[in-house]
């Protein structure tokens, strides 16, 4: 009976660890839309988060069994209740990358990113996507000392979304509004990509230890 107990908890773990790649390659196939103006990958984004939303569900129903029929106590306890707050932040995370999906198709054909900040966007995409390929790492390894140094690779991103608001405030910016918008929102939404997945990973650390990494200053 425990055996199969702790063969659901390693399974809802490895489900978790999946929703965290399709999170990662739903930001991939988003910003590929929002760069190249592409369509059809702007489409794919929205069958990627309808994975996302399905398996989010089914891991939320599964840590609520494991809860009700298993009583758990101390780190088991801990993993199950992270759990559903984990499926709660790689959904979100799917519905950022569905955010940027939908300005990427609205302005089609257009493109909605400006030449003066593609290259912070193709940056901030990239960093975005590999902070999610580690967030999905940390939940199948389980490791607290990589979860924690999540924190740190997320400054990459940060830098770079307070770039953006640097360069929409120069005087030579001659974009228009209409653009300013766009990337505004843009950016708030891969910054908020990679803070879910530093979630996951202080997520990761309190289970594993039962206290929280220390958060930097700002």
């Amino acid at each position: 009976m425990r055996n199969a107990y702790h063969e659901q908890l390693s399974a809802l773990g490895e489900q978790l660890g999946e929703m965290c790649g399709l999170a990662a390659d739903a930001m991939e196939h988003a910003t590929d839309a929002l760069l190249q103006a592409d369509l059809a990958m702007a489409e794919q984004v929205f069958a990627d988060y309808d994975r996302i939303a399905a398996l989010s569900k089914r891991a939320e129903h599964g840590a609520l069994k494991l809860l009700a029929l298993q009583q758990p106590v101390a780190r088991d306890l801990r993993e199950i209740v992270g759990s559903i707050h984990i499926a709660a932040d790689i959904d979100r995370m799917g519905g950022l990358a569905l955010h940027v999906a939908k300005i990427a198709r609205r302005r089609h054909p257009a493109n909605a990113v400006p030449d003066e900040v593609r290259a912070c966007f193709a940056e901030m995409g990239s960093k975005a996507v590999q902070l999610a390929r580690t967030a999905q790492d940390v939940l199948l390894s389980r490791d607290p000392v990589r979860a924690a140094h999540l924190r740190d690779e997320d400054d990459a991103v940060d830098t770079q979304h307070q770039h953006l608001f640097t360069v929409m405030m120069d005087r030579n910016w001659t974009s228009g509004v209409c653009a300013a918008v766009d990337v505004a929102l843009l950016g708030r939404f891969y910054e908020r990509f990679a803070d879910h997945a530093v979630e996951i990973g202080r997520r990761v650390v309190f289970e594993a230890t039962g206290g929280l990494p220390r958060q930097s200053a700002g």
